[in-house]
């Protein structure tokens, strides 16, 4: 079993980092709140850092799950950062979704500091990540991911290595781009059906069968048909994602007008201060725009 830092106790790393402990691994977690972190360490037996380098020292893998960018930079960095309390060879993992370039920026850093780096985000949402089931997108050399697959199977349904530093949160944009279009098309076919007058549950389990299932079909028209948000993944951190789609797209010459436009939907969903709710709310939109919300 490993020594393992978790860095980030939200929605996402606390269950994360419990499935590590639950895997037998010796795990020791910090968290901006060092009140998480000490009620994270009470319940699964771990210990609690107050910062980043106190965590990373002396262990096998560090992980995070922070917010963004600026988070994840600031938990690496400085003197305080996990950087400067790692021993050479050890792995920093980073699960954030964050833009390519920051996680080829630190990769360069920790290679520098004799390090490896592995960009690893993942999908499959708080559901995923409280059952283990999560999908991990990784990006890195082949030896370092050698290293941490078994490791990150404690929390994974499939891991996959898909390129060098940045691919992971490339396939990462990727996976963001495919749910706004799904979770769009669901919501305009369900709104359809309601101006209808159909019975939209009837009618999923028709075609979700079907060329038109998918996950977002099977596993939200019952909650969106009954205008229920709160079981998935925020409509905030849905833009903050979209918006490194696009700048990235703009970046590399590539067109995403349908992205954009759902983005701006998302908007409007946060204006009707739904900023919290999860992402298939894009229904309430529609239900506001017709009059019939």
């Amino acid at each position: 079993m490993a020594k393992v830092a978790f860095l980030g106790l939200g929605v996402m790393g606390y269950p994360m980092a419990g499935h590590l402990a639950a895997a037998g691994h010796q795990v020791t977690v910090y968290n901006r709140t060092f009140s998480k972190a000490e009620a994270w360490a009470a319940e699964h037996g771990g210990q609690a850092a107050r910062t980043p380098r106190e965590a990373a020292a002396g262990v096998d893998f560090v992980m995070a799950c922070v917010g963004n960018d600026d988070d994840l930079a600031e938990v690496c960095r400085g003197d305080d950062g996990a950087f400067a309390g790692m021993d050479k060879g050890a792995l920093f993992v980073d699960h954030t979704t964050v833009s390519a370039k920051i996680t080829r920026a630190l990769a360069e850093e920790a290679q520098a500091a004799g390090l490896g780096f592995v960009d690893a985000p993942v999908s499959g949402g708080q559901a995923g990540a409280e059952n283990g089931v999560l999908s991990i997108m990784c990006g890195g050399e082949a030896a370092d991911y050698a290293r941490i697959e078994p490791v990150i199977t404690a929390y994974g349904k499939i891991c996959k290595l898909v390129g060098e530093s940045g691919a992971g949160q490339i396939a990462k944009m990727m996976n963001q781009i495919c749910i706004a279009g799904l979770v769009q098309g669901l919501s305009e076919a369900l709104r359809f059906g309601e101006k209808a007058g159909m019975d939209g549950r009837a009618v999923v389990e028709v075609i979700q069968g079907g060329a038109a299932g998918s996950w977002q079909m099977v596993n939200r028209h019952d909650t969106m048909l009954d205008a229920k948000y709160d079981y998935g993944f925020a409509v905030d951190w849905m833009r903050k994602d979209l918006a490194i789609c696009l700048q990235t797209a703009e970046e590399i010459g590539a067109s995403l007008p349908v992205t954009a436009l759902i983005d701006q939907f998302y908007k409007d969903v946060q204006n009707m201060g739904g900023g919290r709710w999860d992402t298939s709310s894009l229904i309430a939109r529609l239900r506001k725009v017709d009059g019939d919300d």
